[in-house]
């Protein structure tokens, strides 16, 4: 048996709240991404950032989630997806994200350590849709993606989290960045969580 969680603040717990947040129709909510913010740790760039936002549901164990994302991007690396999320040197991110010149890209970002890394495939600058999806299977992490509810799921990277407390509880759920510029609108919707009911 399973059940299902939803994008619900009032059940769910903020790193970082935007000051805009708000439900447009039911089941999609809006955020205004602030600037000079991001999650990266100290790899090839050397910085550590810790301030984006994430809002997510407290899960312990095993899980599916996913979620649609619509943004309206203007500069680089402006970014929204989901995130996984122990600690700031524990955690793993996926989203797409926006280059103002050549290809955009579809991305997953792993930090064990505390030190991250980033994998990437090349998508068209002017998409700016897209389904994400995250399956933990113990320590485990497979990210997917899609255009379009009726597409096939494509696998983007499995992952191993390996971090202190890894199997207590994380926060799942949906962020956005903005490292660049002046930040962006970004849409949330179809965001659900499975888990394992309680026995």
């Amino acid at each position: 048996m399973k059940r299902e969680l939803i994008l619900d603040p009032s059940t769910m717990r903020w790193h970082r709240k935007p000051a805009v947040w708000n439900e447009v129709r039911p089941g999609t909510w809006l955020m205004q991404v602030e600037p000079d913010t991001d999650f990266w740790q100290r790899t090839h760039y050397g910085f550590q950032r810790d301030n984006g936002h994430l809002l997510g549901h407290e899960v312990e164990g095993d899980f599916s989630c996913q979620v649609a994302v619509r943004t309206s991007p203007s500069h680089q690396y402006d970014q929204a997806g989901l995130m996984l999320r122990f600690s700031s040197d524990t955690w793993v991110k996926t989203s797409i994200e926006f280059e103002p010149e050549g290809a955009s890209r579809l991305g997953v970002v792993v930090t064990n350590g505390g030190w991250s890394d980033w994998s990437t495939q090349d998508v068209p600058r002017e998409m700016n849709s897209v389904m994400l999806r995250m399956i933990r299977a113990d320590d485990d992490i497979t990210v997917a993606w899609r255009a379009r509810p009726q597409d096939t799921w494509s696998q983007m990277r499995i992952a191993h989290l390996n971090g202190a407390g890894t199997r207590g509880p994380g926060l799942i759920g949906i962020y956005a960045c903005a490292p660049t510029g002046p930040g962006f609108p970004a849409e949330f919707s179809a965001f659900s969580i499975e888990v394992p009911a309680p026995d």
